[in-house]
């Protein structure tokens, strides 16, 4: 049965099919297909009506551009500093990753992130907070934060990126910006399966059938304790500091270019 819209947004489109919600990034409508504002609140929106929908079950979090996301808005960035240089106002828009990607992770619905063609910075940060990650052989990964400059400082995820994928996998691709394909990702832990695009619909299916014969009171609990013992590794987690953080490299630097 195909999905039948239920909802649509400029960066973000929402269908339903039955116990499954699918959102789709809409990166054509926004600059330089990035991860602006605008769709995080839409995110933001939809995930917070999920405490509310017992009868989702599992979130599919995909694209409809060419690219599943280049990353944050730094042209917002650099708006929000030039309007206003004390930094709050950029500290309010970093605030806002944090809280989208905390509400995608405690949501109790499984998450299955859906990547293929360039998933960079925010866009991969966004998707190491879904519980499953599956994404086409010619998907290509970059941590670009360092080598423009800045912290990857984007929705706390450093802790998440660390816990998932391990400390020293992690402090090679942040600290040099390098960019690695499906096939490393998979290798790391950042990918459970890699399938080539046209095949990849059929990959998350066979995620989804299976997930929903399973018990709801189990999926859900064993979620929790997955979550709840993968916190544990981050009980110093900073990541409430990243907007700070963020901020103040803007604003002590040249600026966002």
């Amino acid at each position: 049965m195909n999905p039948t819209p239920t909802l649509s947004a400029p960066p973000v489109g929402v269908t339903q099919d039955g116990s499954v919600l699918h959102l789709h990034l809409n990166p054509a409508a926004t600059p330089d297909d990035s991860l602006d504002t605008t769709a995080i609140d839409a995110l933001t929106s939809v995930l917070d009506t999920l405490h509310d929908r017992p009868d989702i079950r599992i979130l599919v979090l995909s694209s409809r551009g060419t690219d599943f996301c280049l990353g944050a808005d730094r042209h917002e960035y650099r708006d929000a500093l030039t309007a206003d240089p004390s930094g709050a106002t950029l500290r309010r828009v970093a605030d806002k990753a944090h809280r989208l990607c905390q509400a995608l992770e405690n949501t109790h619905a499984v998450t299955i992130a859906r990547l293929h063609g360039k998933v960079v910075g925010a866009g991969l940060a966004l998707a190491s907070y879904c519980d499953l990650r599956a994404g086409a052989d010619t998907t290509r990964f970059r941590m670009p934060e360092v080598g423009i400059g800045l912290p990857p400082a984007w929705g706390g995820a450093m802790g998440r990126l660390i816990s998932e994928m391990g400390a020293a996998r992690i402090r090679e691709l942040m600290l040099t910006s390098e960019p690695f394909d499906a096939t490393t990702a998979h290798h790391l832990g950042l990918l459970h399966k890699v399938a080539p695009l046209p095949s990849l619909d059929d990959t998350i299916a066979a995620w989804t059938r299976p997930l929903l014969r399973r018990s709801p009171e189990a999926l859900v609990l064993t979620k929790r304790m997955l979550t709840g013992y993968a916190r544990a590794d981050r009980t110093a987690d900073p990541a409430l500091l990243d907007a700070h953080l963020l901020t103040s490299m803007l604003t002590a630097g040249p600026g966002v270019t």
